[in-house]
C-alpha cells in the first residue's frame, strides 16, 4: 500500500515512464504466452530468434500505444474508449508481428500474433481498468459514501453513475426505471428495479437519497414521480434540465433540490410569440419595479423580445444595480442591440415619472411597483396607500401625458373581495385604471391579475426550506389555508402575452391551476428531504408543523375573479373578467379625500373610504398599523395619568 501510494505521488512524466515499462513487461508476457498456447510447450522462448523479434515488438507496440495518445490519459478518469485505444494498439501490434515473422522464423503459426494481440488488450487495458477503480476508491472509506438510487437508467442516468462512482459522496447501487423491457437487467453492473419496486430496492441497499435522472421529463411526469416517492420519506435530487446541461450552464453532477415546480406538476404552455413581440419588438419599453420578484423576470422575457430600449425604473439602488448588471451581460453574451438604462426613482413622484417617459418617448409601460407583502401593508397603512394606488394612479397620469401607447398594471388575486389592506390598494389601483380607460386616452390600460409565485421575495417556499434546513419546526398560518402557485417566468411571459390583448380597461385573470394546500406542500418537502413529519401519529418524527394563525388581513382561500362574467381570449391560460368600476368623475372625488386623509396620516379616514369604494372590501382585524397604534395607546395612557 506505501509503494503503491508512493508511485502515484510522483510527477505525471515518472508515471508515464513506468507505464511504458508496465507495458513492455506486458508485451513481453503476452508474446510468450501466445507461443505456449499454440505450441503448448516452453521450448520456443530457448530460440534466439524468437527473442530477436521481441525487441522491435516492443518499440514498435509502445510507440503505437504512444502515437494514439494512451500515455496522456489520466487514469482516474479513464473511459472505455481508453479500452478502444488499447485494442487498436494491440492491433497494430499484430500486424507488426506479422510482419517480423518472416525475419524471425517462417515456421512461425500465422495463429500466434492473433493471440499475442488478444493476451496483450486483457494485460494492458484490464490492469489500467483495475487502477483506475482502486485510485477513484482508495481515500473514500465506505462509511463516508451515501448510498442512493438513480431514477432513471437512460443516457443522463448512466452518465449520473459513471461521474457518481468517482464520487466521495455518493455510492450508486442501483437504478429504477419505468420502462417494463428493462426490468432485472444489468446496467453498468447495477440491477434495474422497476419504480412500483422502488421501496424494497430501498430497504435492501439501505439507500439515503435517490437521484432523479430525468432531465427531460416534462413537469407532469416528474410530479407522478414525486408523488410516489414521497411516502418513502428518503432524500430525493435531481440533475439539472436538459438545456442547461447541453448550454454549459451546468454539469450533470451538480445535483439540486426538487424545484418546487416540479411538486405541481404544472406544464407551462408554449407561449405565442406574436402576443409576446406585438408590444416590445423594437419598441421603447419601461418597467416600474425593475428589481422586484416580477418586475426583474419581466425585463428578463422582455429583453429577449429585442426592444429598442429598456428602462429600469427602481427605487431600491442595490435591486436596481443587481438587475441592470444581469441584463447588460446578458445583451453582450447574446448579441443583442438593446440599450438598457437604470434609473432610480420612485413611482410617488410624477415629475419624474413624466420626465422619463418624454425623454425616451416610451411606448409600452408594465407597471410592476407595489408593496405586495400582506402583513408588512397592514403594518404600515399609509405608504401602502401611497405606493400602490397614487404611486398607480401618478404613473398612469404621467403615461397619458407622455402619449405612452400600452400600460399593464400587475395586480394580485388579492385584489378580489379583499380582506386586507393590501389587496383594496391593488383593487383600488384597477378602478383608478379603469376610470382613466374610460376616459378614451391615447394610453391603453388593461390589467393582470395572478396568485403567488414561486421564489418571489414573499414566498413561503424559501422560508420551508430554511427552517428544514435548521431541523425545523415548519410554520404555517393555518392547516386548510390553500394559495395558488405559478412559477415566475410563466406569470412574466403570460402577463406579457396579456397586455398584448387588452383593448382598453381589460382586467385579465391567469389560469393558475389547481389549488395547494400549505400544510400539504410543507409536509411534501419534509418527507423530500429524507425526513418525516412529526404529529400525533408519528410522535418519532423529524419535524413538526406548528401552525401559528391567521396573520392580519390574511385570507384562507384567494380568489380571482369577481364576479361570474368571464370570457375566454385566444390563449388558453388568460381570461378576461368583466368588472364594476365607478366613472372617473365619481372615482377621483374619493381619491382627493384619500389623499388628503393619508396626507393628515389619518388612518380611520383612510378606513372609512376603502370600504366606501367599490373594492368589496371585508377586513377581518382592526387597524393593525404600527405607528397608529402606538399613538392611540399613548393617548389613552395619558387620558389615565390625567384622570
Amino acid at each position: 500500500m506505501k509503494v503503491m501510494n508512493k508511485i502515484l505521488s510522483l510527477s505525471r512524466p515518472k508515471k508515464r515512464i513506468i507505464s511504458c515499462l508496465c507495458d513492455a513487461i506486458f508485451i513481453g508476457v503476452a508474446y510468450f504466452l501466445s507461443f505456449f498456447v499454440r505450441l503448448d510447450n516452453v521450448d520456443a522462448i530457448y530460440s534466439v530468434e524468437i527473442w530477436k523479434g521481441l525487441i522491435p515488438l516492443i518499440f514498435v507496440t509502445i510507440f503505437a500505444f504512444s502515437q494514439l495518445g494512451l500515455y496522456r490519459a489520466i487514469l482516474r478518469y479513464l473511459t472505455f474508449q481508453a479500452l478502444l485505444v488499447v485494442s487498436l494498439g494491440a492491433l497494430i501490434s499484430m500486424l507488426s508481428f506479422y510482419g517480423l515473422r518472416f525475419y524471425i522464423d517462417d515456421l512461425v503459426p500465422r495463429t500466434v500474433p492473433v493471440i499475442f494481440a488478444t493476451f496483450l488488450a486483457l494485460l494492458a487495458g484490464g490492469s489500467r481498468l483495475i487502477m483506475r477503480n482502486y485510485i477513484a476508491n482508495r481515500n473514500i472509506a465506505k462509511s463516508e459514501r451515501q448510498n442512493t438510487i438513480i431514477y432513471g437508467a437512460g443516457t443522463t442516468g448512466r452518465q449520473l453513475c459513471f461521474t457518481l462512482r468517482n464520487s466521495k459522496e455518493y455510492r450508486p447501487m442501483a437504478f429504477v426505471d419505468r420502462d417494463d423491457t428493462l426490468l432485472n437487467t444489468n446496467i453498468m453492473g447495477l440491477r434495474v428495479f422497476h419504480s412500483e419496486n422502488i421501496s424494497s430496492a430501498i430497504k435492501k441497499y439501505n439507500i439515503s437519497k435517490v437521484l432523479l435522472a430525468l432531465p427531460s421529463a416534462s413537469r407532469s411526469e416528474r410530479k407522478e414521480v414525486l408523488q410516489h416517492l414521497e411516502p418513502l420519506s428518503v432524500e430525493v435530487q435531481t440533475v439539472p434540465d436538459v438545456e442547461d446541461i447541453l448550454s454549459g450552464k451546468a454539469k450533470i453532477d451538480e445535483l439540486r433540490d426538487v424545484p418546487i415546480e416540479d411538486l405541481l406538476g404544472r406544464d407551462p404552455v408554449e407561449p405565442d410569440t406574436e402576443l409576446l413581440t406585438a408590444n416590445i419588438f423594437n419598441k421603447v419599453v419601461m418597467v416600474t419595479g425593475a428589481g422586484g420578484s416580477i418586475g426583474s423576470e419581466l425585463c428578463r422575457q422582455i429583453i429577449k423580445q429585442k426592444p429598442a430600449k429598456l428602462l429600469l425604473f427602481e427605487v431600491s439602488e442595490y435591486s436596481l444595480y443587481s438587475i441592470e448588471k444581469e441584463l447588460v451581460e446578458t445583451v453582450k453574451k447574446e448579441g443583442l442591440s438593446v440599450e438598457v438604462y437604470p434609473l432610480l426613482g420612485s413611482v410617488q413622484r410624477e415629475n419624474r415619472l413624466q420626465a422619463v417617459m418624454e425623454a425616451f418617448q416610451v411606448q409600452t409601460l408594465y407597471h410592476a411597483a407595489a408593496y405586495k407583502h400582506v402583513p408588512m401593508v397592514e403594518f404600515n397603512v399609509i405608504e401602502g396607500v401611497r405606493n400602490n394606488v397614487f404611486g398607480t394612479l401618478y404613473t398612469a397620469q404621467a403615461a397619458i401625458a407622455s402619449g405612452v401607447e400600452t400600460f399593464v398594471l400587475i395586480s394580485t388575486d388579492k385584489a378580489v373581495r379583499p380582506t386586507n389592506v393590501m389587496g383594496t390598494t391593488k383593487r383600488m389601483a384597477e378602478l383608478a385604471l379603469q376610470a382613466l380607460a374610460e376616459q378614451r386616452t391615447s394610453t391603453r390600460f388593461c390589467m393582470v391579475r395572478f396568485g403567488n409565485v414561486l421564489g418571489s421575495s414573499g414566498s413561503v417556499i424559501p422560508l420551508f426550506k430554511r427552517q428544514i434546513k435548521e431541523g425545523g419546526p415548519v410554520t404555517v398560518t393555518d392547516k386548510d389555508i390553500i394559495r395558488y402557485f405559478m412559477t415566475i417566468p410563466e406569470a412574466a411571459q403570460l402577463v406579457i402575452q396579456a397586455g398584448a390583448m387588452g383593448k382598453g380597461g381589460d382586467v385579465f385573470v391567469l389560469d393558475m391551476g389547481e389549488p395547494v394546500k400549505i400544510a400539504e406542500l410543507a409536509g411534501k418537502l419534509i418527507n423530500l428531504s429524507g425526513l418525516e413529519v412529526k404529529d400525533d401519529n408519528n410522535p418519532n418524527g423529524d419535524i413538526e408543523i406548528q401552525y401559528t394563525g391567521l396573520r392580519p388581513g390574511e385570507k384562507l382561500y384567494e380568489e380571482l375573479l369577481i364576479g361570474d362574467n368571464v370570457a375566454k381570449t385566444r390563449h388558453q391560460r388568460i381570461m378576461t373578467a368583466d368588472e364594476i368600476y365607478l366613472p372617473w368623475c365619481q372615482l377621483e372625488p374619493l381619491l382627493q379625500r384619500l389623499d388628503t386623509a393619508c396626507h393628515e396620516f389619518q388612518h380611520d379616514v383612510v378606513r372609512e373610504l376603502l370600504l366606501e369604494a367599490p373594492t368589496g372590501f371585508v377586513p377581518t382585524d382592526g387597524i393593525c398599523d404600527i405607528v397608529w397604534n402606538v399613538k392611540a395607546s399613548n393617548v389613552t395612557v395619558l387620558n389615565k395619568a390625567v384622570s
